[in-house]
């Protein structure tokens, strides 16, 4: 499942007229990058939520097939975020773990899930914290993840991509909430694992990211 339906505040006025990730990167949409990304996985059905400016998304993407994969859209008449997004998309995505990925990661990541802990409900790519943040979201120990209480303990942050398990969401209604409610929770009981990744990624949540990641491409 790609997360799609953001408005991208911190890009106006650029996503005033164009969501996030149908901004170009070497030609192409973002979004249409990370589709060819899950191809090479060997990932072909891919579900993207919509809700800001989505028909756009819709429109240049339609069925995916001239990229290798076939798309089915979630449409969300009001903002759910993260979590929302997710459940209200739970029909479509089965009762199969999925991989989740935001619709603003610039990465070389391969997808491929190289931790398998049978006890897990979620696997995070954790990425090390950016200079700009003082703390970061987690720890790992072995391939579980923690969240210390001494923050300074957190050197790694949450990628935007992670494997899950559908089950987690069970119970939950259709509501505009965070996935971190959930992936919190899950921590705290012991169901999260990990893997590290300090290959190329970019958030591309400003102007400057977007530059940085339009300089790697030139």
């Amino acid at each position: 499942m790609i997360l799609a339906a953001g408005k991208g505040t911190r890009l106006a006025p650029l996503t005033e007229k164009l969501p996030k990730p149908m901004i170009p990167i070497s030609s192409e949409p973002l979004i249409v990058h990370q589709l060819r990304w899950l191809k090479r996985a060997g990932i072909v059905d891919v579900v993207v939520n919509l809700h800001h400016l989505g028909e756009q998304i819709r429109a240049s993407l339609g069925t995916g097939r001239q990229f290798g994969v076939n798309i089915t859209y979630s449409e969300e008449d009001e903002l759910l975020e993260t979590g929302g997004g997710i459940v209200k998309a739970l029909p479509i995505l089965g009762s199969e773990e999925f991989v989740l990925l935001n619709g603003d990661v610039w990465t070389g990541y391969r997808f491929t899930r190289y931790v398998v802990d049978p006890e897990a409900t979620m696997h995070l790519i954790l990425v090390p914290k950016p200079e700009n943040r003082e703390f970061g979201d987690v720890a790992l120990d072995g391939n579980k993840v923690r969240r210390p209480v001494e923050r300074a303990s957190r050197p790694w942050i949450y990628s935007g991509m992670a494997f899950v398990k559908p089950e987690i969401f069970q119970g939950e209604r259709i509501r505009p909430f965070s996935l971190r409610e959930i992936l919190f929770r899950e921590i705290a009981a012991n169901r999260v694992s990990g893997e590290t990744y300090e290959g190329i990624w970019f958030d591309i949540g400003t102007h400057e990211q977007l530059k940085q990641v339009r300089r790697l491409m030139l």
